[in-house]
């Protein structure tokens, strides 16, 4: 699998990490940055993950910040991407099973690593399931009334 990552420097220690297990796994990752714990506006970095997972450059998204929560914010803004924000394995599978997700969102000081990785494992390894829950997706991409 294709797979884009970025992170600000609140996230950055998680991101080279998950990055290489990911690689250890066989995927190819690109990293859009940063590069460092200097600070930074997350935006910057999480923008472009989500435009090119948009794009359809990359199959999949994993965004990383202090909590993750703006960096969700950031990648929902652009059309066409379902960020879930998860915290746990089971958030993991049902922003899979449920919404489809194409970028996951990790919040570094909210979790140890090794619950991280156990949450991007069960992401990548998660199938959606449909029915009901595509018409809800299309409800969620279809144009404002």
């Amino acid at each position: 699998m294709k797979i884009a990552i970025g992170s600000d420097h609140a996230g950055f220690q998680f991101k080279d990490k998950i990055r290489a297990f990911l690689e250890g796994l066989g995927h190819s990752v690109t990293d859009f940055g940063t590069h460092s714990e200097e600070p930074v506006d997350y935006p910057l970095f999480i923008r472009p993950v989500a435009e090119a997972v948009a794009r359809g450059e990359f199959e999949r998204g994993i965004v990383l910040g202090g909590s993750g929560n703006g960096e969700a914010i950031v990648a929902n803004r652009v059309q066409g991407i379902r960020c879930t924000l998860c915290w746990n394995t089971d958030s993991a599978r049902l922003g899979r099973q449920h919404n489809n997700g194409n970028v996951l969102s990790l919040g570094q000081r909210m979790m140890p690593l090794d619950t991280a990785l156990q949450i991007v494992k069960i992401w990548l390894e998660t199938a959606f399931e449909g029915g009901r829950h595509q018409q809800r997706i299309d409800l969620i991409d279809a144009p404002a009334p």
